[in-house]
């Protein structure tokens, strides 16, 4: 897989995203993010379990890779596009979490529901899209541990945990091929969840496993109220990343110094300083780039500085084809870098974004998601889509984490209260296989209508 194709799903849109952000730093903290044994769709794990990627699958298809790539930078862009110009402010997203959590979720979709869903997500390979997600899994696996440049020791300077899991109300007829294929190439196995019982505790239970799964920074994903005795399924994805840098900065060299904000006010923030030997850079009109390698050089942080006073537009036009346009513009350069520290989270509720991008069927009770359930019965839909980011840029490297739960739930068939029919009406009686009507009548006086008896 080339370097193009990674970083377009490894982690360069973090610089789209925090271009322009301020905050106190945080560093980052060793940890042990070695991924658990991934669950059998037969059996209930326990709370928080640990999963491995799938195993015994296709081997990796560099030009499904690529697809996979193009088509996730499209969506991300959309998306980010669309969230800044809403909320505005520091912003930062895991295009991956939420593609891998949607993408569970579109296995079981069909008709226009799936249709939109493809449209929107940028979902250009149809159904071969679950076997490119296993395949990106198992190239991100490999990145696990690199070679230290100093003194040639394997060392965990790349740090990649992503975990996905089904939530699934007991008893619920879940067609077990939409299982099977989840557990296949997203080693997602079906926790059963008493939902209509405990659904504050089922809560609980899926938050501590989101921050059991990103070394407790993404905490409180799903907020009270969100599960329901209506709740059907909740997916879910949890992604954890640490990485130091290729170079680290001093920290000696690090000096309060004045960012200006897009609204143009100032604050006094951490810079730090370094000054650069043949690292990745760019010109290009409207902007400069510079890359930061991780060490291992597979992973990177790519910075993009609009042009003073274009962030906006910049920012706005940017498409998958300029941003890796960029990437391949970059070669070897040197020079003076003074770059903020800076810590933030994002918590984001997505079901009015992915409406008005295009997939709104899927948030009524129009949405047909007949493929979860066996014999294609069933009225699913979504009720919200939950993310939540955090971010960390310190003098040693980076640290970020991810969650995303997609939460579904059953329409449920309408009520009328209470009909009086204390008034004249009509009435028919029909056979109903072929629609013949034997009898048809009114009554518009029950009080003459009482008969003999």
């Amino acid at each position: 897989m080339n370097r193009r194709e990674l970083l377009a799903l490894s982690g360069a849109l973090a610089a789209a995203t925090v271009a322009g952000c301020t905050g106190d730093g945080g560093s980052p903290t060793e940890t042990d993010t070695t991924a658990p044994p991934s669950t059998t769709t037969t059996e209930t794990p326990t709370d928080t379990p640990t999963e491995e990627p799938p195993t015994g699958g296709p081997s990796v298809d560099d030009e499904r890779l690529a697809a996979l790539a193009s088509g996730n930078a499209a969506f991300a862009l959309d998306l980010h596009s669309h969230l800044a110009s809403e909320q505005g402010g520091n912003l930062f997203l895991s295009p991956y979490s939420i593609s891998v959590a949607l993408a569970m979720t579109y296995a079981g979709s069909r008709g226009e529901t799936r249709q939109q869903m493809e449209e929107t997500l940028q979902y250009t390979l149809g159904e071969d899209i679950h076997p490119a997600f296993a395949d990106l899994q198992t190239e991100l696996d490999s990145r696990a541990t690199a070679t230290d440049p100093i003194d040639d020791s394997e060392v965990d300077a790349f740090q990649l945990a992503v975990a996905n899991a089904l939530w699934g109300a007991e008893g619920y007829p879940f067609s077990e091929d939409y299982l099977a294929l989840l557990e296949e190439n997203y080693g997602a196995g079906l926790r059963e969840a008493d939902f209509a019982g405990n659904p504050e505790g089922e809560r609980e239970r899926i938050n501590d496993w989101v921050a059991d799964q990103t070394e407790d920074r993404i905490e409180d994903l799903l907020p009270a109220g969100s599960i329901t005795p209506q709740t059907v399924l909740v997916l879910t994805n949890a992604i954890y990343f640490m990485a130091s840098w290729l170079h680290k900065f001093d920290s000696e060299n690090t000096e309060d110094g004045t960012f200006t904000a897009l609204d143009g006010s100032e604050s006094t923030v951490p810079l730090m300083h370094q000054e650069m030997d043949r690292v990745g850079y760019a010109s290009v009109p409207g902007a400069q780039a510079v890359e930061l390698p991780y060490i291992g050089e597979d992973v990177s942080m790519v910075l993009l500085l609009p042009d003073e006073g274009t962030f906006e537009e910049f920012e706005q036009n940017l498409t998958p084809e300029r941003l890796f346009g960029i990437f391949e513009e970059m070669s070897d350069a040197t020079g003076s870098l003074v770059f903020p520290r800076f810590e933030f989270e994002t918590e984001v509720q997505l079901s009015k974004a992915l409406s008005d991008l295009g997939m709104p069927v899927a948030f009524g009770g129009g949405a047909d998601f007949g493929g979860m359930v066996e014999g294609g019965a069933g009225g699913l839909f979504i009720d919200e889509v939950f993310h939540k980011s955090f971010v960390s840029v310190d003098e040693d490297g980076t640290e970020a984490a991810a969650s995303t739960a997609v939460v579904m739930l059953e329409s449920l068939p309408p009520s009328w209260g209470e009909l009086r029919f204390d008034r004249p009406f009509l009435f028919a009686i029909r056979d109903r296989p072929t629609d013949a009507i034997l009898f048809f009548g009114r009554v518009t006086d029950a009080g003459a209508a009482q008969g003999s008896k």
